[in-house]
């Protein structure tokens, strides 16, 4: 009872109050449309957590931190470089590939494979956390920063830090821009409990899923305003991405967990919980679930594997008719054809 109550643990958790989880309901009405997936074997590059698309060909993040090139044609795979560190989001932009690494910051792959880190830093703060980014037509990269505390590297593996900024909940983790034309970083938004995907809105503004608050905000870069785009989702939202005329696909990695949202008002039972062996602490449940809204945060459709057969998938994009579907830990690229969301 000692050890329970009173040892150490790295988390300072702090009260909050979740909205009531409504489940797999109305909207969110469980179905079967991303079950037997077809699968891109991408051999030793463990997680494909995120993907892009250019001149036609696939490129894809790891845990490994290999950057792969998929032709969606042949499904032929290869290593166009290696980060060292553990490349998480990924976006192609006037034939250059920008890299959200949560060990290294942000990065960027130019056509002849030189790779190159743009940023690390900001207001003298280290970037310990690069987690997801897009591109902004006048060429400003937003990208998020999850965890100001918890690294990724410091903490051994990217789910550790972002279970222990979730438990934590005191809201640690920023949404940084980094300007191309003059090479400067600035922080555009902070107090958030994992900010994750990132995603450029048709208006300017900046779509970032708060992971450990089940939403997505939309954020005015020119002045920080944070305002909900859509609340209280039934799982935790990983990667969000741009779809086809004007949508977007929100990959929930892991449906909500019951006992987090009981103890979100108990910062001590969260402290219990980090003194028990790993395997008794909360767990991500496998279910596969990507959302796609139109530009107003309205649900337009859902694809769900309530079996979760192919474990933790975080978003997904759309290429010529085909939803291809990322995971942090599998050893394959999902895909289904949709001709209808050519």
């Amino acid at each position: 009872m000692a050890y329970l109550s009173l040892a150490p643990v790295p988390i300072d958790p702090v009260s909050w109050q979740p909205l009531s989880d409504e489940g797999h309901v109305g909207v969110f009405a469980p179905n079967t449309e991303l079950a037997n997936l077809s699968l891109i074997a991408v051999g030793e590059s463990i997680g494909p957590e995120d993907v892009t698309v250019l001149n036609g060909m696939l490129y894809a993040t790891s845990q490994t931190g290999d950057i792969t090139r998929i032709d969606p044609n042949t499904k032929t795979v290869s290593v166009v470089a290696n980060t060292g560190g553990v490349p998480l989001g990924i976006e192609a932009h006037d034939s250059v590939i920008y890299i959200a690494d949560a060990h290294k910051g942000l990065l960027s792959l130019t056509p002849d494979g030189t790779l190159k880190t743009l940023t690390d830093t900001v207001d003298g703060s280290p970037i310990l956390y690069a987690d997801d980014l897009d591109v902004s037509d006048d060429g400003v990269i937003y990208f998020s920063d999850a965890s100001t505390k918890f690294g990724a590297k410091a903490n051994g593996k990217t789910m550790a830090a972002s279970l222990l900024e979730i438990m934590e909940s005191r809201g640690t983790g920023r949404v940084l821009a980094f300007n191309l034309r003059t090479q400067q970083t600035s922080v555009i938004a902070d107090g958030l409990v994992f900010p994750n995907g990132v995603a450029m809105h048709p208006d300017g503004s900046v779509l970032v899923n708060e992971t450990g608050r089940y939403r997505v905000l939309k954020i005015d870069p020119a002045n920080g305003r944070m305002t909900d785009w859509i609340v209280n989702m039934p799982g935790f939202p990983d990667n969000i991405n741009r779809g086809p005329e004007g949508t977007f696909f929100v990959g929930l990695i892991s449906p909500r967990s019951a006992w987090l949202d009981e103890n979100a008002a108990k910062p001590n039972m969260r402290k219990v919980a980090m003194r028990l062996p790993p395997s008794m602490r909360p767990q991500a449940q496998h279910y596969g679930h990507i959302v796609q809204l139109d530009a107003g945060g309205n649900v337009l459709r859902t694809f769900q594997d309530p079996t979760g057969a192919y474990h933790d998938a975080t978003g997904a994009i759309v290429h010529e008719g085909i939803l291809y579907v990322t995971s942090l830990h599998e050893t394959d690229l999902a895909y289904r054809t949709y001709p209808e969301l050519n």
